[in-house]
């Protein structure tokens, strides 16, 4: 039993124009992806589930605060509630990012290195990264969220990529920016209860009820309805043979 339940959690990035400038690319062409860091969050998305699956909260973690005060909010957090992380390639991406930033702003990360079940990579104890479990820890190729999740009836990417978010940023545009990362979040959480039904490590019954409660807290929350309009439920909640 995970006593702090799951948090499943996504962050966007900008590049950090004090660390690293990127080189000139012809007109048309994207921009080199910034090594890892030279990437700032704007946003920590995160979704919280209890060990029993049921829906406990949803948000940016140290919304509207600078920098170093997200990366506090997020690591107390990690650090008193001692949930299993759950990540779509953090262990690739997300969780070498917030290292480096806390490395940057001298911002503690016990719960990081004090915790082996965090970094050892071989189990799904501490911090369940599904793009490398789905993978066979890097025995196959890894999939895309946007793959993952419509193989189980989610929309996966709905007219934004991460590519998209540096131009947003520079537009003023945080609100997109923080819904598209909670979009990802929230799939991320369904994949996350389907991965359990997969492991054995859930009962069909009880992956079905987290499913379903998480449909009625996004239907109550009112932000995600083209997410909820896109989504096959019946693929999802495993309603029908198809």
């Amino acid at each position: 039993m995970r006593r702090g339940g799951f948090l499943t959690m996504d962050i966007e990035t900008v590049p950090d124009a004090s660390l690293y400038t990127a080189p000139d690319t012809p007109p048309g062409q994207e921009k080199p992806f910034p090594p890892i860091f030279a990437h700032r969050p704007v946003a920590i998305g995160v979704l919280w589930l209890g060990p029993d699956l049921a829906f406990r909260r949803l948000g940016i973690i140290g919304e509207g605060e600078p920098e170093p005060g997200q990366l506090k909010a997020f690591s107390e957090f990690m650090s008193t509630r001692t949930p299993t992380l759950v990540t779509w390639n953090g262990r690739g991406f997300d969780l070498p990012v917030l290292v480096l930033r806390s490395l940057r702003h001298g911002v503690s990360m016990p719960w990081y290195y004090q915790r082996r079940d965090v970094r050892y990579r071989f189990s799904d104890e501490g911090h369940l990264d599904l793009a490398d479990a789905l993978s066979d820890r890097g025995a196959t190729k890894m999939l895309s969220l946007d793959n993952a999740a419509r193989l189980i009836g989610l929309p996966g990417k709905m007219g934004l990529d991460g590519s998209q978010v540096e131009g947003l940023h520079l537009a003023g545009k945080l609100e997109e920016i923080r819904h598209y990362c909670l979009t990802d979040v929230i799939q991320t959480a369904f994949l996350l209860i389907r991965y359990l039904l997969l492991s054995g490590q859930q009962p069909k019954d009880t992956a079905r009820a987290g499913l379903t409660g998480l449909l009625e807290a996004l239907d109550a929350d009112g932000r995600f309805g083209e997410l909820l309009k896109t989504t096959d439920t019946d693929r999802l909640l495993l309603s029908v043979e198809k």
